[in-house]
């Protein structure tokens, strides 16, 4: 079963889904939905458009270099399989996808630090030129005072079920 790709927004087109257009050049392009294929016909970039693949990967969105891409690479020779390869392979799937969302988890954590820190030095400058607005304190009437209560008989079982 060959899992192809759509050509305007990077998704997986599966067998009998999607659009197949063929251009006068015997160029192929797949596309996974009828909105995909509408901007195609539209001339869209889909470097422009936000919610594609390239988009994302151009503006630092997602990851673009990571060394568990190279498993997903397509590779047009055909190799002979043996069973102890094919095993190992199975094996190391479940391995390789927990890497590769622990990478997407730091890139993430990663890409949004700059934005936190902008986040705060825009609200620090907030606050140096509205402070004025703020309440003035009183130091006075906001003090706290200790009140020590003595106990002069400590109540056991006995004496709260005798009352």
């Amino acid at each position: 079963m060959r899992l192809e790709k759509c050509w305007f927004c990077s998704s997986t087109v599966y067998p009998g889904h999607g659009i197949q257009f063929v251009r006068n050049d015997a160029k192929i392009f797949r596309f996974c939905r009828s909105k995909c294929h509408k901007n195609f016909k539209m001339k869209r970039n889909p470097r422009k458009v936000k919610w594609t693949k390239a988009y994302r990967c151009l503006h630092g969105k997602d990851m673009t270099q990571d060394s568990t891409f190279e498993f997903e690479r397509k590779r047009n020779r055909p190799e002979r399989y043996d069973r102890n390869v094919t095993e190992q392979t199975l094996k190391a799937i479940p391995l390789i996808t927990k890497i590769r969302h622990e990478r997407q988890k730091k890139h993430i954590t990663e890409r949004q630090k700059q934005g936190k820190t902008k986040q705060r030095e825009r609200d620090a400058k907030e606050l140096e030129q509205d402070i004025q607005m703020l309440p003035k304190k009183v130091t006075l009437s906001t003090q706290k005072t200790k009140v020590v209560v003595k106990v002069s008989q400590q109540q056991t079982e006995e004496n709260l079920m005798e009352e």
